[in-house]
């Protein structure tokens, strides 16, 4: 969907595989040259586990990526599809543009319209409860790790946590990553 930056076109839509070491690097400069995130990013889209991965697109160049991946639940609860959504980065000189915001707003669309019916996100509860993010053990949904305010879920469907009451995994691809 194309909307302007500072007076320019941009267009955010997803990843294609030719585009990966360009969202890869986008991740590299965003954190201050970790190699976390990017491996995270191959990792994930070599075992096919990133059904939303979108990249914000401005003047010819990639400037901010967002991915979700599936999480396991336990117990097993097929109905209800949730993903995670990490990592997301914007190039330094593109922050404070909302460009993030905008790859999370969108990217919580298209998981939706793909089915799935709640996201939830490890961070920082102020930046993320402004997307609709709740403390998820209040809606009933632990993590693998014990930790409780940073974890966060959105629905993406009204009513589906209702009585969801489930413990989420991140996929093995994540778990050297601290997920």
């Amino acid at each position: 969907m194309p909307s302007t930056i500072a007076g320019v076109e941009s267009e955010i839509r997803s990843v294609t595989q030719d585009e990966i070491e360009l969202v890869c690097e986008v991740h590299r400069e965003a954190f201050d040259g970790r190699e976390e995130e990017p491996r995270l990013v191959q990792l994930l889209h070599a075992a096919g586990k990133t059904p939303i991965s979108l990249a914000a697109h401005f003047e010819g160049t990639i400037v901010g990526h967002v991915l979700f991946s599936p999480m396991i639940l336990d117990p097993p609860k097929p109905c209800l599809g949730i993903v995670g959504l990490a990592p997301v980065g914007v190039l330094p000189e593109h922050q404070g543009r909302g460009i993030g915001s905008r790859l999370i707003r969108e990217g919580l669309l298209a998981c939706g319209e793909a089915g799935y019916r709640a996201a939830v996100v490890l961070g920082e509860p102020d930046y993320y409860g402004r997307f609709g993010f709740e403390r998820a053990s209040e809606r009933g949904i632990g993590n693998e790790y014990g930790v409780d305010e940073p974890f966060m879920v959105v629905e993406l469907k009204k009513g589906t946590l209702d009585e969801a009451s489930v413990t989420v995994k991140y996929q093995p691809e994540l778990r050297w990553y601290g997920l």
